[in-house]
């Protein structure tokens, strides 16, 4: 039976996400807006180059990724899963995506697909309910199909199963006003995005919202809201988990996803990108407490030439994956993390992830755990 309220209770099923041919990035507004920040840039003596040219006429520019980056991903990825299976957790595994998959299309817009690898995203798992978020980039409109096996089988165990309103995806379907305003970013000056294209199917702004960004907590759900869009999610969201869950809203801790900037390794312990954080929170909160690791050594980077294109900060390593509230799976290279973990009296797991900055994500990422032990406490 799916039964997963948080990130730290004992944990004994689990969703590995797959990086099967994983090969580039389609460059397209959806995809730019989305890595924002990343793209433009953060601002620091050892940030990697990045690129900041967009494909023209409002087409999607095809990044392709190097073929060892990418079989080097695969092989880590795999290895999370065997260390998983090692450890007496069940594991389960999307479908891979095909070899040459053929483009995905909707009104006015076709995109290349991306495996179900960032699975955290797209899927929001809240106690008995699987809910198929609403998704913000094209490339990845269709990837929990890739994932329909594994609902089908909770589902047939009594699981709900529901999803958000598919939004159309048109480029007045976003609110670009978080990118256009450099004040609002928070990694320091962005090039703004510029030009939108008339479709004749606009609806004007519509819901997105990722279940990263979504820290669950028993019952209660801390929600980051950075624009419009998100907006429109969390009111779905309040109305569809109303009597079950109580939501909490946190303006721009993040431009998207919360899990990078903070994840709760037990109750009254937060893992925290910085201390600052506290005063965001719900005030039953803010009397956790704040482990902040030291910052990042860029020597514990694969440096990348300018070919390369960096989806994430150098915090990224953050993104850890709790087995239970002692045990955590940390990335090996992060030394700092680990040590301060291991000083807190955690137990951690280190586990290798060399190309987390090419692809978006860390061990929270690339997994949905679907079983813990914890049911709908009440933490605050």
């Amino acid at each position: 039976m799916l039964n997963s309220y948080d990130d730290f209770t004992p944990l004994s099923e689990i969703i590995v996400g797959s990086a099967h041919n994983y090969v580039g990035h389609d460059r397209d507004l959806t995809f730019e807006l989305f890595f924002h920040e990343a793209l433009g840039g953060y601002r620091s003596d050892w940030a990697y180059p990045r690129l900041a040219a967009r494909g023209s006429g409002g087409h999607a520019e095809t990044w392709k990724i190097s073929k060892r980056y990418t079989e080097e991903l695969h092989e880590d990825v795999e290895n999370l899963a065997a260390t998983l299976t090692a450890l007496g957790i069940t594991v389960h595994r999307p479908l891979p995506l095909p070899e040459n998959a053929a483009p995905i299309a909707g009104l006015g817009w076709q995109a290349a697909p991306t495996p179900a690898l960032n699975i955290r995203d797209n899927t929001l798992i809240l106690g008995d309910e699987i809910i198929e978020t609403a998704p913000a980039i094209r490339s990845r409109y269709l990837e929990t199909r890739l994932l329909t096996p594994v609902f089908r089988h909770y589902a047939d165990a009594g699981a709900r199963w529901s999803t958000m309103p598919r939004p159309t995806l048109t480029d007045a379907s976003f609110d670009l006003s978080y990118a256009r305003d450099a004040a609002t970013t928070l990694g320091g000056p962005t090039e703004p995005i510029t030009d939108p294209q008339p479709s004749p199917y606009d609806v004007g702004i519509e819901m997105m919202l990722d279940g990263a960004q979504v820290l669950r907590l028993g019952q209660d759900l801390i929600v980051n809201i950075a624009q419009h869009n998100h907006r429109l999610g969390a009111d779905w969201l309040q109305r569809q988990v109303a009597g079950r869950f109580r939501l909490h809203r946190v303006h721009r801790m993040a431009d998207n996803h919360i899990d990078s900037m903070l994840l709760a390794l037990k109750p009254g312990v937060f893992l925290a990108r910085h201390a600052g954080l506290r005063d965001m929170l719900p005030d039953a909160f803010r009397s956790w407490k704040f482990i902040v690791p030291p910052e990042p050594d860029p020597g514990s980077f694969p440096t990348y030439d300018d070919t390369d294109l960096v989806l994430t900060s150098p915090y990224i390593d953050i993104n850890v994956l709790s087995l239970d509230e002692q045990r955590v799976l940390v990335n090996a290279d992060c030394t700092g993390l680990i040590k301060t973990l291991e000083g807190e009296g955690f137990t951690v797991i280190p586990i290798r992830h060399r190309h987390r900055r090419l692809f978006g994500g860390g061990f929270h990422c690339f997994t949905l755990d679907t079983r813990r032990a914890g049911g709908p406490e009440d933490y605050r």
